[in-house]
């Protein structure tokens, strides 16, 4: 890999998956120079706020480990002339991991640019070039070509095909999803494999999940996170902004069908 510029490649540890609430609790940066020396920095931060049971299982960083920790503020300064007029890389940092180190910098008055910066997401590189897409899975699972792909007939043939591939090679084996919660194991029964694949979703949108108590969430906007029921007794007016929004039929109906056991309790 030949490095024209200094190139930091970075990756963060947070309180949780919200942008904007959640808070940063350990970055590690490399920075790898034009002439290929490298320079690393490690910071274990106190994020100030509580960090989710979800997280800490994902990275294994509980309270008690930050506690002494100085705040990202002592640390802001220090992190920006780091990486500043460097190219930034990482995996999944154009969605996450950049967002988030953006507004930890903004909260200390800091604006990092990103003017003439080139941004290399590994993730993005893993998604265009290994293609996620039926005739990539039908090469994979089953070693053959999709000759007639977008031909009805053909993409139901081979779907079938890399169902009974996957039931084969998954057989008995955990499923982990990307908060690190077990949704349970494949096995050649088809009712529990699509228990697995449906586990926390309420409507098909995902506008609705269920959190690791059962409880119906919103799993979008300023109410992410927070009990659907609570809310629309909270504000109710919540309820008929969703009904005259542009959400699909489907998720309105559950909304409704959540509305209305909350009226009847």
């Amino acid at each position: 890999m030949i490095v024209n510029k200094p190139l930091v490649v970075f990756d963060i540890e947070t309180t949780g998956l919200d942008i904007i609430q959640d808070r940063i609790i350990d970055i590690t940066l490399i920075k790898i120079n034009p002439d290929n020396s490298q320079i690393e920095k490690n910071y274990r931060v106190n994020p100030t706020i509580k960090i989710s049971t979800e997280s800490s299982k994902i990275h294994g960083i509980y309270e008690e480990d930050i506690l002494e920790c100085k705040t990202f503020k002592n640390y802001a300064k220090e992190i920006y002339n780091f990486i500043k007029g460097c190219d930034l890389a990482g995996f999944n940092i154009l969605k996450f991991d950049l967002p988030i180190l953006i507004e930890e910098f903004l909260r200390c008055d800091i604006e990092l640019s990103l003017k003439n910066i080139k941004i290399i997401d590994a993730l993005r590189i893993y998604h265009l070039m290994e293609k996620r897409n039926l005739s990539a899975a039908y090469k994979y699972y089953c070693n053959k070509n999709l000759d007639n792909a977008h031909d009805s007939h053909a993409d139901t043939t081979a779907t079938l095909e890399i169902i009974k591939k996957q039931v084969e090679l998954y057989e008995n084996k955990e499923v982990i999803d990307n908060k690190g919660n077990s949704l349970g194991k494949i096995s050649k029964n088809v009712e529990s494999i699509g228990s697995i694949i449906k586990n926390n979703i309420v409507d098909l949108s995902g506008r609705i999940i269920r959190n690791s108590e059962n409880i119906e969430i919103f799993n979008f906007g300023k109410y992410k996170n927070q009990s659907v029921s609570n809310i629309f007794k909270s504000n109710p007016e919540y309820y008929h902004w969703i009904m005259k929004s542009n959400f699909p039929i489907h998720t309105k109906n559950k909304f409704t069908e959540i509305k209305l056991r909350t009226i009847n309790k």
